[in-house]
């Protein structure tokens, strides 16, 4: 799309200074915001005339097959058939509309913050949690943020990756776990990411009937509200508020409590509920057989995969299932082992 010149109407070839007056950050953001021109890529590349490093990055991750098979990948509901439950797809772009607000209080990069943010979650397997946790007993090892990495250096693009930006790639893989990402909007996605889940997965379960508003802790009620949008609200402003010129991210004391309280309560009666326990079981059974059945015939895999994974055959069934969408690895699963 980005080359050196661009068409006019004339038919002229004219060089556009369009992406040098979007790299003047300096002059609207915040001291400490990163800035798209110091960014580099492992493969320098010639630059784009009119958008910015980070603005590419976000196009490479947005027009990507692992982010549009993200609308088909569970967030807490396997395979849902209601239309108005969350995907990773609809968490991904409300984790970037969170996010983005709170780096616009700040003053901060919103072009790397919607990269980190559309990007975060494309490692994610089908069954979400459910999957990761199967391939993690399987194989000893696997994160989700990890394999977004992966994802987006070597499969992405059939097999060439993204190569997109340092402060993109850290803040995708440092999004969760013990890291913590070197930019102030990497820091944002990191915290924004678990507000976007627990105050939508909260919403979602009110839909399925799994929580009414009077089961929420007090102290959550009393902080955050109870509607999930005066959550968001709530914890969006105390961000802007907590780390207003401040060096890193910061929630204030009573909010914090609170949001950590909030996720204790959602891990207990929704993520490991006994409600959806045996649908968790039946995605991790998945999980396993289809690991089993190219494992025992590492053949039957597209062949792409063993060339990416440099001859890895557990990589290359690890990255083949991991990248399978709820409904595709469930008919994957119908087609191999039910009778017709």
């Amino acid at each position: 799309m980005c080359k050196n010149t661009v068409e006019t109407a004339a038919g002229k070839q004219a060089k556009l200074p369009i992406r040098e007056r979007s790299e003047r950050e300096e002059q609207r953001l915040s001291v400490f915001a990163a800035k798209s021109k110091d960014a580099k890529r492992k493969r320098e590349e010639e630059e784009c005339p009119i958008r910015t490093k980070f603005q590419r990055d976000r196009d490479r991750i947005l027009h990507s097959k692992p982010f549009r098979r993200l609308k088909h990948k569970t967030q807490v509901y396997i395979a849902p058939t209601g239309d108005h439950y969350r995907t990773r797809m609809t968490h991904s772009l409300e984790v970037s509309q969170i996010c983005r607000t709170i780096a616009r209080g700040l003053q901060l990069n919103e072009d790397l913050i919607e990269a980190i943010a559309l990007g975060h979650d494309v490692g994610h397997t089908p069954f979400g949690h459910v999957g990761e946790e199967a391939l993690r007993k399987i194989i000893g090892h696997f994160e989700h943020n990890e394999q977004s990495i992966r994802i987006m250096n070597v499969l992405a693009r059939d097999g060439l990756g993204l190569n997109l930006t340092g402060p993109v790639l850290d803040g995708i893989l440092h999004h969760t776990g013990e890291g913590v990402p070197f930019t102030l909007e990497g820091q944002i996605v990191k915290t924004g990411d678990r507000i976007a889940y627990l105050c939508h997965d909260y919403d979602d379960a009110l839909r399925a009937g799994l929580l009414v508003p009077r089961d929420l802790p007090g102290i959550v009620k009393k902080a955050l509200g109870e509607k999930p949008s005066d959550m968001i609200t709530t914890m969006v402003v105390d961000m802007i508020e907590a780390s207003y010129e401040e060096k890193q991210i910061r929630q204030s004391t009573e909010v914090g409590s609170a949001m950590h309280e909030f996720r204790q309560f959602m891990f207990t009666r929704v993520y490991n509920s006994s409600a959806l326990r045996e649908e968790r079981r039946k995605g991790q059974y998945i999980v396993q057989a289809l690991f089993d059945y190219y494992s025992k015939d590492i053949e039957k895999l597209p062949e792409n995969y063993l060339i990416w994974a440099e001859g890895n055959e557990t990589q290359a069934v690890v990255d083949y299932i991991s990248g399978l969408t709820d409904n595709y690895a469930i008919d994957l699963f119908t087609t191999l082992f039910i009778p017709r």
